[in-house]
């Protein structure tokens, strides 16, 4: 939008109280991410136009229109069309622009304006193929709709020849990737990989039974060396009827025999996956099934969500069986903790690890920097010279749960 907005002539400026308008792009796949959103809206400064992009006017338009005064709205990923929404409300107009959302499928080649040089962010596909009990995204993204293997390779090719280093590549489901179009995502990855430049690519989430039956091929293409060797496949339960009520479309053992095909072939990948606490139905027996799945798996990251239901999904009425709200909060925390104790134990096993590290990112600290090995694990390097964009030899020398610290060497 900001890339759309800019090359008609708008300027984009960094403070809210410098601009006439304002756009919120917007989330809503969780509670508590919606109220966060409802309630950055609440306190826009008087005299401002306000526009809400994204997927809540989407999924919760009815919630918006009550608590929050909005002079337009619009979907996902509006590409140009923002212009028009922009040039409207500036006019006086009120605006609702959400039709055709579901069946839009923007243009790769749209100006983007990078919040990091180095990385570009290239959504493959839009909308997915399930349709989970919990999820209430396909309300605003809807059906898959996959670019061409083409269209992904020109991007790509434009953004490498303006200095990106690091590609990731997104989607609802990335796994799902091509299923509309006759294709599949490891043929995409071959095809991103032939194109001439010094670049990675980190891949998106893939759900486990989208890529279970081309999980080979996969493998094959993750060998390449540029693709990061990270892979997020969540599993949100270990019990096999929690995974059915979720209307998840495979078993436990799928998940687990993915997770060993990559670590098999390609033994120092990062593996992350997600769990889901206290969904409807899950008893203490079932969350225990999932906290022995993770020792046995050992993930290197953990992502942990709390239930919440979200309005218009089948989860919504499961009511009957839900589970109390402390239940949920002392679930996720004993997760988050055991993940975190293994996060520790995966990232130990790279102290003393020698090699190549690109920096992308500006630390939190003083003079720190972060980067990415080939495993895309985050490495902290500290020194008072500019080192953004560079690739540096660096030896790890301590590790934490959540990143690893090293020092350059010669």
């Amino acid at each position: 939008m900001a890339g759309c907005l800019a090359e008609v002539g708008y300027e984009i400026v960094s403070n809210a109280s410098d601009a006439d308008l304002l756009i919120f792009n917007t989330c809503g796949v969780k509670g508590p991410t919606e109220n966060r959103v409802v309630s950055a809206l609440k306190r826009v400064p008087a005299g401002k136009k306000v526009i809400a992009a994204g997927c809540l006017p989407l999924i919760d338009f009815q919630r918006l229109s009550k608590e929050v005064c909005l002079d337009g709205v619009v979907g996902p990923a509006p590409a140009y069309s923002i212009v028009d929404v922009v040039q409207r409300v500036l006019e006086g107009q009120k605006v609702i622009a959400l039709e055709g959302t579901l069946d839009a499928k923007p243009d790769l080649t749209s100006p983007r304006t990078r919040r990091n040089a180095l990385i570009s962010i290239v959504p493959v596909s839009y909308g997915c193929q399930g349709s989970c009990a919990y999820c209430c995204v396909v309300f605003a993204r809807g059906r898959l709709r996959s670019c061409g293997i083409e269209e992904v390779v020109e991007r790509v090719k434009i953004d490498a020849a303006d200095g990106v280093q690091e590609f990731w590549l997104t989607s609802q489901d990335t796994g799902s990737y091509g299923r509309d179009i006759g294709t599949n995502l490891a043929q995409l990855l071959n095809a991103i990989c032939r194109v001439k430049g010094n670049f990675m690519f980190r891949v998106g989430m893939m759900t486990p039974n989208t890529i279970k039956d081309s999980i080979n091929e996969l493998v094959q293409a993750f060998k390449d060396k540029h693709i990061f060797r990270f892979v997020h496949v969540p599993v949100q339960s270990g019990n096999d009827q929690v995974l059915r009520r979720m209307n998840r479309k495979y078993l436990v053992k799928e998940f687990k025999e993915i997770v060993q095909v990559f670590r098999a072939s390609l033994p120092d990948t990062t593996i992350s996956t997600d769990v889901i606490c206290g969904f409807p139905g899950e008893t203490e027996e079932a969350f225990g099934e999932t906290m022995a799945l993770i020792r046995e798996v050992k993930p290197d990251v953990l992502n942990v969500s709390k239930f919440y239901a979200r309005p218009r999904t089948a989860a919504e009425k499961m009511t009957a069986d839900a589970v109390p709200l402390a239940e949920i909060r002392r679930r996720s925390a004993a997760a988050m903790r055991l993940g975190l104790s293994l996060s520790y134990e995966r990232n130990r096993r790279w102290i003393r690890w020698k090699g190549e590290v690109l920096i992308d990112e500006i630390g939190k600290l003083p003079d720190s920097w972060v980067g990415r090995n080939f495993a895309y694990k985050p490495v902290v390097v500290r020194r008072k010279a500019v080192l953004l964009g560079r690739t540096l030899q660096v030896r790890i020398t301590k590790a934490f749960p959540t990143f690893l610290e090293g020092e350059e060497v010669e």
